[in-house]
C-alpha cells in the first residue's frame, strides 16, 4: 500500500440531505444533544465541540450525506494530497473561497470516490472560544484529534467493495484495521487511533448505513436510549457492545435514512504497531440486534454472539482517566484472567 504524509487525519465535517429541517431540528438537539448554531430557509447547521460547526444539513429533497468533509494537517498536506489524487487520474476540484467560508475552513479540495461520493478535503477548521451547549443535558462528544466520530458504507457487491478499498488504501491512504466476513462481509479502516474512522459492510446497495458519535459519559447514552424508546420506531439496534472498538452503543434512524450509532467506551489503537487482522468473532460481543438486518443474517449475528457467551469472550471497559471510580474489593475471576495474560506475555 502506498503511504504518504497528506493522508486525511480525521473525519472533521459531514453535510447531510434531508426533505425537511423540522424533523434534524428535533432529533440533532433533542435526542443527540447537539448544538444548533445556524439556520436559513434550506439549512441547518450544528456544533457538537469547540468547532464552528460539524454537521450542516440542506433541505434539498434527498436523503443520506452530501459530502465528507475529511481533514489533513495543513495547507502543504492539502496541496501535496490534491496532486497525488491528480496524479493517480482522480478529478479534484479547487474549492472555492466562498465554499470555503460556507464549511468554515481555511482551504478545500473535492473529489468523488469510485461510488460518487463526495469528498471535500480541507485544513484549519474555524474554532471558537464560546462554551459547546448541548440540546439536551450531556457531558459533550469525543472528538478531538479522533475526528467527529465514524462513517460506514453500504457496498453493493465484492467488486465495488474492492474498488472501494483500493481508492481510499492505495490513494488516500487509509489503513486497514480489520474485517470479517460473518454475518455480512464488513472491512474497517482507520486513519487516527480511533478504531476505525470508515468502514464497509456489503449489504446489496451503495448508500451511507451509519454515523458514529461517541460520548463522555455512559449515562449519556442510556438517557438517550430512553428518549430513542419512546419515539416509536426511533431505535434501529438495541443497546450493544463491538467486538471491534469495545464501544457500548445503539442505533436510531435519522430523519435522512441512514442510522447514527450513539455510543461510550471506545478503544484507541496503536497505529504505528497495529496489525490488521481477521475478527472471527461477528459483529457484537452481546445485544445489537439489528432491525434493518435479514431474518438469516440476524440469525447468524445472534449465534456468534451466543458463541461467544458460550466462550467466555470478555474485554476490558474503555475508560477515560478521571472518568471512573475504582471499586473495594477483590475479583478472583478477574485476577485469573489478568495473571493468565501477563503469564503469556
Amino acid at each position: 500500500m502506498t503511504m504518504h504524509a497528506a493522508a486525511p487525519q480525521a473525519l472533521g465535517y459531514l453535510g447531510i440531505r434531508a426533505k425537511a429541517l423540522d424533523d434534524w431540528a428535533s432529533y440533532g438537539a433533542g435526542l443527540l444533544g447537539l448544538q444548533r448554531v445556524e439556520r436559513s430557509r434550506s439549512t441547518l447547521a450544528f456544533r457538537m465541540d469547540d468547532r464552528k460547526q460539524r454537521i450542516v444539513v440542506h433541505a434539498d429533497g434527498g436523503d443520506g450525506i452530501g459530502f465528507f468533509g475529511w481533514e489533513v494537517a495543513d495547507a502543504a498536506a492539502l496541496d501535496a494530497l490534491a496532486a497525488h489524487l491528480d496524479n493517480s487520474g482522480a478529478e479534484v476540484v479547487a474549492g472555492t473561497r466562498a465554499l470555503a467560508d460556507e464549511r468554515r475552513v481555511a482551504d478545500l479540495v473535492a473529489v468523488s470516490d469510485p461510488v460518487g461520493n463526495r469528498l471535500e478535503i480541507f485544513h484549519s477548521a474555524e474554532t471558537t472560544v464560546e462554551p459547546f451547549r448541548p440540546g439536551r443535558c450531556i457531558s459533550g462528544f469525543r472528538t478531538g484529534p479522533l475526528g467527529l466520530g465514524h462513517v460506514v458504507l453500504n457496498v453493493d457487491n465484492q467488486d465495488t467493495l474492492e474498488r472501494l478499498m483500493g481508492f481510499y488504501r492505495e490513494t488516500l491512504g487509509f489503513r486497514l484495521t480489520d474485517y470479517y466476513s460473518e454475518p455480512f462481509v464488513a472491512r474497517f479502516l482507520h486513519v487516527n487511533p480511533r478504531h476505525h474512522s470508515l468502514a464497509f459492510i456489503q449489504s446489496g446497495k451503495n448508500a451511507v448505513h451509519h454515523v458514529m458519535m461517541e460520548l463522555f459519559s455512559f449515562d449519556d447514552v442510556g438517557q438517550g436510549y430512553d428518549v430513542a424508546l419512546a419515539d416509536k420506531d426511533r431505535v434501529a439496534v438495541t443497546l450493544g457492545r463491538h467486538t471491534s472498538d469495545f464501544i457500548t452503543s445503539f442505533y436510531t434512524r435519522t430523519p435522512s435514512a441512514f442510522m447514527v450509532e450513539y455510543g461510550w467506551g471506545a478503544r484507541t489503537i496503536d497505529v504505528e504497531r497495529w496489525q490488521a487482522y481477521e475478527r472471527k468473532e461477528g459483529p457484537s460481543m452481546w445485544g445489537h440486534e439489528r432491525r434493518w438486518l435479514s431474518a438469516a443474517d440476524n440469525a447468524k449475528a445472534r449465534e456468534l454472539r451466543l458463541a461467544n457467551a458460550a466462550n467466555g469472550y470478555r474485554r476490558p471497559v474503555q475508560v477515560i482517566d478521571g472518568n471512573y471510580q475504582v471499586m473495594s474489593g477483590v475479583c478472583p475471576w478477574w485476577d485469573s484472567v489478568t495473571s493468565r495474560g501477563s503469564a503469556q506475555k
